[in-house]
């Protein structure tokens, strides 16, 4: 006697789960990406080709400051979240450098402002864009 309410449970409860569907070559980020090409702050994620990349610090920022004159151009390294379909890799990335990782390589191409020698930089100054090589 409980048949048809049983049938129907079956079917609404077969509704709802293919409402969930998970898609498993979409990289797990927290936020939606920039499109490729952007100048993004720390924690802002940008699309690199099939990658999302997300800045996620200064570690050294050693560069020559624009203002003065000196013997050793200096470097920016950059803490990065590389997102691809079903891993994540973060990683140290120098301005200027490639960095290569499951088949795929990107690099850090820009990095604002220039540093000044009169004041430090704050990280949410920072800008940075990378590309796919």
């Amino acid at each position: 006697m409980n048949r048809p309410r049983t049938l129907a449970f079956a079917g609404l409860a077969s509704l709802s789960l293919a409402a969930c569907v998970v898609v498993p070559d979409a990289p797990n980020v927290e936020r939606t990406p920039m499109p490729a090409g952007y100048a993004v702050p720390i924690g802002q994620p940008v699309q690199v080709g099939d990658l999302v990349v997300t800045p996620k610090g200064v570690v050294e920022d050693s560069r020559c400051p624009e203002n003065a004159r000196c013997v050793w151009a200096g470097r920016l390294i950059v803490k990065t979240q590389v997102d691809g379909a079903g891993w994540r890799d973060t990683t140290d990335i120098t301005l200027g450098e490639t960095y290569g990782t499951h088949g795929r390589v990107i690099a850090l191409v820009s990095g604002i402002p220039e540093k000044k020698a009169d004041r430090e930089t704050r990280q949410e100054e920072y800008r940075f864009v990378y590309e796919a090589r």
